[in-house]
């Protein structure tokens, strides 16, 4: 009889055995469930679209055009005339540009990107005036996103946390002297 019973006891243990082993398979599962689920939570999250500052300034042109920077990077050659100034009774007009070009403003101040962008906008302005024979840009305004600002003492920047950005247009022609 004790051969029996040690028989039935061993028998019970290796039935519950099994029973263990499904509700620890039963955990493992709805563990594996909710580690999908809060990936995929965590995924949906970081893929959401960021809400990127763009702060909009309007500057002043003359200290920028005033700066060591400025002589330094656009020289004599191409003169800069912002705003509907006229300059000169006779112009021949060459064509016309636009330039929008953008700036790292990363660990910089919303000014320093945008007067660092501004040189590189009138660069881009000026090679243009050359390529075309010009040796001016006149009617320089602000064409951010197309919608123009027209100014001869301020030009408009949009700065972000990453990029900054300015985008010009002008007229390029050739100057002649008044008779």
């Amino acid at each position: 009889m004790a051969s029996r019973s040690a028989q039935s006891l061993a028998s019970s243990k290796r039935s519950a055995a099994p029973a263990t082993r499904a509700r620890s398979g039963r955990a493992s599962r709805v563990l594996t469930l909710v580690s999908a689920l809060l990936l995929g939570s965590a995924g949906l999250v970081a893929s959401a679209p960021a809400v990127a500052r763009d702060t909009q300034h309007f500057l002043p042109i003359m200290p920028v055009m005033a700066s060591t920077a400025a002589s330094q990077r656009l020289g004599k050659d191409v003169a800069f005339f912002f705003g509907d100034k006229q300059p000169y009774e006779r112009i021949e007009k060459r064509g016309w540009a636009r330039v929008n070009p953008k700036t790292n403003a990363t660990n910089k101040s919303d000014a320093e990107a945008c007067r660092w962008v501004f040189l590189s906008a009138l660069r881009e302005l000026q090679e243009k005036a050359r390529e075309y024979g010009a040796n001016a840009v006149i009617n320089i305004r602000s064409d951010y996103d197309k919608v123009p600002y027209s100014s001869s003492e301020k030009y408009e920047c949009h700065a972000g946390n990453i990029v900054a950005g300015v985008a010009l247009r002008g007229d390029l022609v050739i100057l002649h002297p008044k008779n």
